[in-house]
């Protein structure tokens, strides 16, 4: 069957194909059946304009993670680039702001089939023998390793700490600090991978950390920024969106996408002095001094240890 793929949006884990469109059909567009793919809750509406637009083509089926699509099997290749790969669903943490644990919550693990970029909901809760058996996968690809993910540090085990520094060049590894979460759990992650061998100048150490939802503030943000700088992660704003429509009341406005774009980039975070060192509570890491990372780094009030 000729399947065309459709997505409201590029982004680089979309397929690259000759049968991969972004948007609208165009006169050469030509097959049996077209998949419109839909990540993201606030494409919803261009996804269904797109359908319209699509049926003329070949029928249409509208769906992806935004339609609350559980994701039974994986298809390499097909709705994500060549690569990319999900070993596992699921997450068993009960985060008000993530809808996985409802479709999965317990990992429910697939086939694992060879890939680069692991996008797993939650890799390091999944069981030993699977982790172990993505990790004996991932030593043999011929390219640096990347965990987009997403990695939970309170999940991380030693073990677990151990096959991420076996891997060869050292992996791209993006952690997450959600509300909630508690940055002493942040901080002896930190510690165990630097005493592994990760560095801090490498930015191999990465952190997602959720910014805008309702009643955070920027202050209140920044702070959580700049702790992470300072226990050697580096981190990237990811700004909270609204998913119902109760909840546009709260979007996230200029201000918060300003601010966003400007913790997003690690050559903006890190634009000068990236290898100055800096000592917290009894312990030296290789602080990213920036115009970000350091401008309220003197006031940051960092728990001892």
């Amino acid at each position: 069957m000729k399947l065309i793929r459709v997505f409201p949006r590029r982004t680089k884990a979309t397929p690259d194909d000759a049968l991969v469109y972004t948007g609208s059909p165009d006169l050469f567009a030509e097959g049996d059946e077209v998949h419109i793919s839909v990540t993201f809750t606030y494409d919803k509406s261009d996804a269904e304009c797109l359908a319209e637009q699509w049926r003329y083509v070949a029928p249409v089926k509208i769906g992806g993670v935004a339609y609350g699509d559980a994701g039974a099997e994986f298809i390499p290749g097909r709705y994500i680039k060549p690569g990319y790969v999900f070993t596992s669903r699921g997450c068993p943490r009960r985060c008000w702001f993530c809808s996985v644990w409802k479709r999965d919550p317990v990992p429910r693990l697939l086939p694992i089939t060879d890939g680069w970029n692991i996008l797993d909901d939650n890799l390091l809760a999944c069981p030993r023998p699977h982790v172990e058996a993505v990790f004996a996968m991932l030593r043999r690809q011929i390219r640096r390793v990347e965990f987009t993910g997403g990695l939970e540090a309170l999940a991380l085990q030693d073990y677990q700490v151990d096959l991420l520094a076996c891997l060869t060049p050292r992996p791209n590894m993006f952690f997450a600090y959600d509300p909630g979460d508690e940055f002493e759990t942040l901080r002896h992650a930190a510690r165990r991978l630097i005493a592994a061998g990760f560095t801090a100048a490498s930015h191999r150490m990465r952190v997602y950390v959720l910014i805008g939802y309702p009643k955070d503030t920027i202050a209140a943000a920044e702070h959580r920024l700049e702790q992470m700088c300072s226990i050697g992660f580096t981190p990237m704003a990811m700004l909270w969106r609204p998913e119902t429509s109760s909840q546009e009341k709260y979007a996230p406005g200029t201000a918060w996408r300003a601010f966003q774009r400007r913790w997003a980039r690690p050559a903006i975070i890190h634009a000068a002095g990236a290898d100055a060192a800096t000592r917290h509570g009894g312990e030296t890491v290789s602080n990213l001094r920036s115009p970000l990372c350091h401008a309220h780094h003197r006031r940051l009030p960092l728990p001892a240890g």
